[in-house]
């Protein structure tokens, strides 16, 4: 059994790569741009971040869990499965990875590939219909997704594909960047956009990445936990 700091460090490690490749995906595709060259695109940016978060699951599942998402942990949380000092402790070490990895980036990266994308800052593109409340929903029905599956491989003892959940979650982020991605950024996951927000000072309608994917996460982990894993009551 790991203890809690070790579990914590794999979260910190975790969330930061998530942070940083799918940040840093972003000035890469801004670069690219600005300099002529075909992009990224929401294809590269998508599968960035999917194998980021795949790799890492995959990686440092055994010893935290490989949450790297506040929404993730809430989940689990509101299912008992995991304590409230622990819950807490894991959103502290998510938010840290998500803060340095963005502002590691700033000191890495040239200002002109990040400073215009306020470092790939998530920011719904708000307008005409869509509005903060669909940017929510949005979210809520994105982390759902990732949630759900996240419970299913990685929380579910019985789950066909548990030794190898990290492709599934993974996966799963890649579809959701895919159809989300241009609406508001599909972030699915407070950390993710709370690095990149303090390093920028770039809080525009930042609500909507603590709302919508905490209450997608909440909604997900219940309903698998109440309809699945009825014969696996928490430890």
């Amino acid at each position: 059994m790991y203890n809690l700091p070790q579990k914590l460090v794999a979260e910190f490690v975790g969330t930061f790569t998530l942070v940083f490749i799918g940040a840093g995906s972003i000035c890469a595709d801004q670069y690219l741009s600005a300099t002529g060259q075909s992009g990224v695109g929401q294809l590269g940016i998508a599968a960035a971040y999917g194998l980021a978060m795949g790799l890492m699951v995959t990686a440092m599942g055994h010893i935290s869990g490989g949450h790297f998402n506040p929404a993730v942990t809430i989940g689990v949380w509101v299912t008992k499965r995991l304590s409230t000092l622990h819950s807490l402790s894991y959103w502290a070490a998510q938010l840290l990875g998500g803060t340095a990895a963005a502002y590691l980036i700033t000191v890495i990266l040239p200002d002109a590939t990040w400073r215009s994308k306020a470092l790939g800052s998530i920011t719904p593109d708000l307008g005409g219909d869509f509005t903060r409340t669909h940017g929510m929903a949005l979210e809520a029905v994105l982390t759902f997704f990732l949630v759900f599956v996240f419970f299913a491989t990685a929380v579910d003892a019985k789950g066909a594909f548990n030794k190898i959940a990290g492709f599934a979650i993974g996966l799963t982020i890649t579809m959701d960047i895919l159809f989300g991605g241009p609406f508001t950024g599909a972030a699915m996951n407070p950390a993710r956009a709370f690095g990149p927000a303090v390093a920028t000072a770039h809080w525009s309608n930042h609500g909507v990445y603590w709302v919508g994917p905490l209450f997608g996460g909440v909604v997900a982990g219940v309903l698998y936990d109440r309809l699945f894993l009825r014969d696996q009551p928490p430890a």
